[in-house]
């Protein structure tokens, strides 16, 4: 994958992740890459064209911070999916978490030409949702998104894993999110 990018002088998937190219054609150059480091690899299997249906085919939605992105809606926060992610695969993912009644926006870097940590994709966030940076909370589980996102003056919360995300949200958003997580588990 990087030597996709560094072709295009890009960060590692941001080619396909700012739609700079298709899905197809990053699963042709990530094919051609891998032949040239690794001649006789078999690949027959791999369908890296089609890479995003079968990569969400076996992925499944975190249901706790679904339930809880429910939760933080219903009392009165605004709520959105900031995500780099690739413009073919927004029907698999979109049918997955079925969030479309429940968010108030979707900053998607495949539309913006832009993505996770670019100041500017926080920037066009925040003008969307009407905000300044300071009401704004990021969530993520990549460091390197979290860090940019703080410096533009973000409130922030690197996911490691739902306990403490949930602990951190609920310290954030006043909002008791675990005891309903606990009573659903049940």
């Amino acid at each position: 994958m990087r030597d996709v990018a560094a072709d295009m002088k890009l960060p590692m998937l941001a080619p396909v992740e700012n739609a700079v190219i298709s899905e197809a054609e990053w699963g042709e150059r990530l094919e051609n890459a891998l032949r040239m480091r690794h001649p006789g690899i078999d690949l027959s299997r791999a369908r890296l064209r089609e890479f995003g249906a079968q990569w969400f085919a076996g992925v499944q939605p975190n249901q706790a911070m679904v339930q809880a992105l429910h939760q933080l809606k219903a009392a009165g926060y605004q709520v959105g999916i900031l995500t780099n992610n690739v413009l073919e695969w927004e029907p698999h993912w979109r049918s997955m978490l079925r969030l479309d009644s429940v968010v108030d926006l979707v900053v998607d870097s495949c539309k913006e030409g832009c993505r996770k940590p670019d100041a500017r994709f926080f920037a066009l966030a925040a003008q969307r949702a009407a905000v300044e940076p300071a009401d704004c909370l990021l969530i993520d589980d990549v460091d390197e998104n979290v860090e940019a996102a703080a410096s533009l003056g973000w409130q922030t919360l690197l996911f490691l894993d739902n306990a403490q995300a949930l602990l951190e949200l609920e310290s954030i958003t006043r909002v008791a999110l675990r005891a309903s997580m606990e009573l659903s588990a049940s």
